[in-house]
């Protein structure tokens, strides 16, 4: 298993953008095997530098599916809805075997 964790900071003038990305991404992540296990915007900081204003966390079954969802044509139609709304910080983490 691998999880893709985002932490975003929302620029509320381009929130309907954001708010068309999140609709549009969901299928497309749960199509290539995704599942949501956090999406939320009720986020509380342990770090005074870091407060991020909504965090998702997605697990895919491979490395190989994570990268064939973000690297699709579907994804990449939308991809420029969340480039110019939010700040996005994420990361990849792989489970230990």
């Amino acid at each position: 298993m691998v999880y893709f964790l985002v932490d975003t900071y929302i620029d509320a003038q381009k929130r309907e953008a954001y708010d068309a990305y999140i609709e549009a991404v969901k299928p497309i992540v749960e199509s290539y095997g995704g599942e949501y296990l956090a999406r939320s915007e009720k986020v509380v900081s342990l770090h005074e530098k870091r407060d991020p204003q909504r965090v998702i966390i997605i697990r895919f079954p491979s490395k190989e599916r994570l990268n064939a969802c973000f690297s699709s044509p579907e994804y990449i139609a939308i991809q420029s809805l969340r480039e110019v709304s939010v700040d996005a910080r994420a990361l990849i983490v792989e489970e230990e075997e």
